[in-house]
């Protein structure tokens, strides 16, 4: 689809009244930048000219383009939000460079999410993944397993199918014998 004013106008319009992105094509901002640089050559042209319309007609084109990439990038920020959360993930109505920057906030949210769970889950800080201790197991989890707690009443999972996380022998041994895991390797 060719960009025109309209088109901007009617994006703008769509992306101010709704929670949702707006379907735009994968490549929206190069066409963006294509129109917009047409744009501003006619507004360079219009200043020779003196037309005050050209003139007010580029600052408003701007003014939407800023307002139209603002208002996506807090919806995209809201969606990486709810998906580091949640785990469903949907880069529906994402251009392409919009899916990189998506895809590195869910990274950015979910390492800062660790902060709380290791809070619970360890006597040191700052967070940091603990190596391998020698009271631990580790086990693969074979399905997926919600939080739960343990006999010594720390919060464990939820776990994925397929990870391989370390946990106390007892809790290795219980989602073991719950089909739930398969033991790697356990502690003294």
């Amino acid at each position: 689809m060719e960009m025109s004013y309209d088109e901007v106008r009617k994006i703008h319009r769509f992306e101010k009244n709704t929670s949702q992105l707006m379907e735009v094509a994968p490549d929206f901002y190069e066409e963006l930048h294509a129109f917009l640089k047409l744009e501003k050559q006619k507004y360079l042209e219009s200043l020779k000219t003196f037309s005050i319309a050209k003139t007010r007609d580029f600052t408003n084109l701007k003014k939407m383009v800023e307002e139209i990439f603002s208002l996506r990038e807090k919806k995209i920020l809201n969606r990486a939000l709810i998906a580091s959360r949640t785990k469903e993930v949907s880069e529906e109505n994402l251009t392409a460079q919009e899916k990189k920057v998506f895809k590195k906030l869910i990274e950015l949210l979910e390492q800062h999410n660790a902060i709380l769970h290791d809070l619970f889950e360890t006597d040191e800080f700052p967070v940091q993944k603990r190596a391998f201790d020698a009271d631990e197991s580790k086990i693969e989890i074979l399905d997926d397993v919600p939080s739960f707690v343990g006999y010594d009443m720390k919060e464990y999972g939820p776990f994925s199918k397929g990870d391989v996380v370390s946990v106390p022998p007892k809790i290795g041994k219980l989602l073991s014998s719950r089909k739930l895991g398969l033991l790697k390797e356990q502690g003294g």
